[in-house]
């Protein structure tokens, strides 16, 4: 599991660079813990990407495609599931993962992802960076 703290700035329009390593055959798992420009966690269960209480509400996703090059297809090659943590106002914290039967199926490579997350209509890029595939050798008995 990798954990990464991250602040989120929606007046920065980019999202925070993070890279990232998956063993294939594996379970992967990465943690954001989310803070605001004042380094306090993110309430992600009241307050919208502006600081607003909202009844609205967050969800995420977050792909992963081999390329996003000129004349690319940029199909996703994996979707990871998105948990956002409601549960408390300062917990801040966003997880992705795949499970070891979705990893086991890409290739060895390098490959490019994004975290998006919205309130409303409105929709962040809030993470975005490369994850190296590297095979897998072993296997569980």
């Amino acid at each position: 599991m990798a954990n990464k703290k991250i602040t989120f700035d929606p007046e920065a329009g980019v999202g925070y660079p993070c890279n990232f390593i998956i063993n294939g055959g594996a379970n992967f798992t990465g943690t954001f813990e989310v803070v605001d420009t004042s380094n306090t966690g993110y309430n992600f269960s009241t307050t919208n990407a502006v600081g607003i209480a909202t009844t609205t509400g967050w969800t995420g996703s977050s792909q992963m495609t081999k390329s996003v090059s000129i004349g690319s297809t940029g199909f996703p090659v994996a979707t990871f599931s998105v948990g956002i943590d409601t549960t408390s106002a300062t917990a801040g914290k966003i997880t992705i993962s795949l499970g070891s039967t979705a990893t086991r199926t890409l290739s060895e490579g390098r490959y490019v992802y994004d975290v998006i997350v919205s309130s409303g209509a409105t929709f962040y890029r809030i993470v975005d960076g490369t994850i190296l595939v590297q095979p897998g050798i072993s296997s569980a008995i």
